[in-house]
């Protein structure tokens, strides 16, 4: 295995996700500076390997294998070709919306048919359903026009991005603080706005954002 095969292996990774290396590291949680050319080699011209931590990072982001990767690595000039996930469209609306009537059913579905649609590859919740964010109060987490999918049936923990609508037909995008058998505590992602704690029985539901398209 060759310095030079490494580097170009990843450079291909990143054409094939339609990015610069730049935007693959950024992609990772990296640096964005990590794959840059300047930093493949040592201030005393020595190679500079990119560590085995970054590259577990960028094939979690990327989806690809570690099989797929060698390949790039050993002469390969794209990543093998994989079946395309089947795309699924789910119901959307504009998160302003989402507290009026007859857009939800008891259990907190999307029901109704006053819903768009979007479509979206890989979501696996048969409930799952689309908001378009409007305003800034949820900024710089999700800015005005941001789609974000969210997942009823997926499950919470203290930390998630969560969707939330109380009795009185408030629907709010929040990151979950606490949750206890009696209350729950929600925190802002715009600093400007405050913080929310709630009893349970205040609470309509609560669903989770599994992804945006930021």
């Amino acid at each position: 295995m060759k310095h030079d095969d490494v580097w170009r292996a990843l450079d291909t990774l990143a054409a094939e996700n339609g990015l610069s290396p730049s935007g693959l590291a950024k992609r990772a949680g990296l640096d964005p500076t990590t794959f840059n050319p300047s930093k493949r080699r040592m201030p005393d011209g020595r190679a500079r390997w990119p560590s085995t931590e970054s590259l577990a990072k960028v094939l979690d982001a990327t989806g690809a294998t570690l099989d797929a990767f060698t390949a790039l690595v050993t002469g390969a000039r794209a990543l093998p070709a994989a079946p395309r996930p089947q795309s699924r469209r789910i119901p959307l609306i504009g998160l302003a919306q989402a507290g009026g009537e007859g857009y939800f059913d008891d259990g907190g579905y999307p029901v109704g048919g006053s819903w768009d649609e979007v479509s979206l590859p890989e979501v696996t919740d048969g409930n799952a359903y689309a908001l378009e964010i409007s305003g800034e109060s949820m900024e710089p987490v999700f800015r005005d026009g941001d789609l974000v999918i969210v997942s009823p049936n997926a499950p919470i923990r203290r930390g998630d991005r969560v969707v939330v609508r109380t009795v009185r037909g408030e629907v709010m995008a929040k990151q979950l603080a606490r949750r206890s058998a009696r209350r729950v505590e929600l925190r802002s992602l715009n600093p400007a706005h405050p913080d929310y704690n709630f009893d349970l029985s205040e609470v309509s539901w609560i669903h989770r954002i599994v992804w945006a398209s930021q």
